[in-house]
C-alpha cells in the first residue's frame, strides 16, 4: 500500500533538513550517503530511494543550498546606490551564521568543479546573480549615483569584488572583520561615483 502524500513529504522536509545539517557541519567534502543516513538514524538503503548516486546528493544539495540562500532574510534595498549596497551587503559574511553560509558555498566549489553538468548549473547560479546586480546598476546609473559605462562590466565589476571578499574574509576573519569588509565595500562604492550609507546600510554589522 503506497504511503500518504504527506508521508512523503514529510519524509522530504526530514531529508531537507539532514542535508542541511551536514553541510553546515561539514561542508560538501563530508556530505555522504552515510553521513545524511546518520543524521537520519536510517538506512543508506533508504537515501537510495531518494538519490541512487553520490552526484544524486550533490545535485540535491546545490539545489537546497541556493534555494535557502534565496529565502533568507534580506536588507531593505532602498533604491540606486543604496540598493547596490544593500545586495552586496547581504552577500558578505558579516555574521556567524553569514560566515558559515558562505563556508558552505565555497566548499561547494569543489564539488562542482569535479563535475560538468555541477560545474555548468553553478555557473548559472552565478549568472543570475550578475543578472539581477546588472538590474540594480542600471537603475543607479538612471539616477546619476554611479557613473556612466557599460552596466554589464559594473555588475560583473561588483560580484567580483564581493566575492572576492568573501573568501578573504572567510578564510583570515581576523584580517576582515565585519567593520572592515563595509569599509572596503564602500570604499569600491564611493569609486563607481557613488556615496556610502543611505536606506541600504544596516544598522548594525553584529
Amino acid at each position: 500500500m503506497p504511503r500518504p502524500r504527506g508521508d512523503h513529504e514529510a519524509r522530504r522536509r526530514d531529508l531537507s533538513e539532514a542535508v542541511w545539517r551536514v553541510l553546515a557541519e561539514h561542508g560538501f567534502g563530508g556530505l555522504t550517503m552515510r553521513a545524511v543516513a546518520a543524521e537520519l538514524n536510517a538506512t543508506t538503503g533508504l537515501l537510495t530511494h531518494y538519490f541512487p548516486t553520490k552526484r544524486d546528493l550533490l545535485a540535491y544539495a546545490l539545489e537546497l543550498l541556493d534555494t535557502r540562500t534565496q529565502a533568507r532574510p534580506r536588507r531593505e534595498p532602498g533604491e540606486g546606490i543604496a540598493a547596490i549596497r544593500a545586495a552586496l551587503l547581504d552577500i558578505l559574511p558579516l555574521t556567524p551564521k553569514d560566515a558559515a553560509a558562505n563556508k558552505t558555498w565555497i566548499s561547494s566549489w569543489d564539488a562542482a568543479l569535479g563535475d560538468e553538468g555541477l560545474s555548468v548549473d553553478h555557473a548559472e547560479r552565478y549568472a543570475r546573480s550578475r543578472k539581477r546586480m546588472r538590474v540594480l546598476v542600471e537603475a543607479a546609473q538612471a539616477r546619476g549615483e554611479i557613473r556612466a559605462g557599460d552596466p554589464g562590466l559594473v555588475s560583473e565589476g561588483a560580484h567580483a569584488f564581493v566575492l572576492g571578499l568573501v573568501v578573504q574574509a572567510v578564510f583570515d576573519p581576523a584580517a576582515f572583520p565585519p567593520e572592515r569588509q563595509v569599509e572596503l565595500l564602500d570604499d569600491y562604492l564611493a569609486g563607481l561615483g557613488g556615496a556610502p550609507g543611505g536606506p541600504g546600510a544596516p544598522p548594525s554589522v553584529t
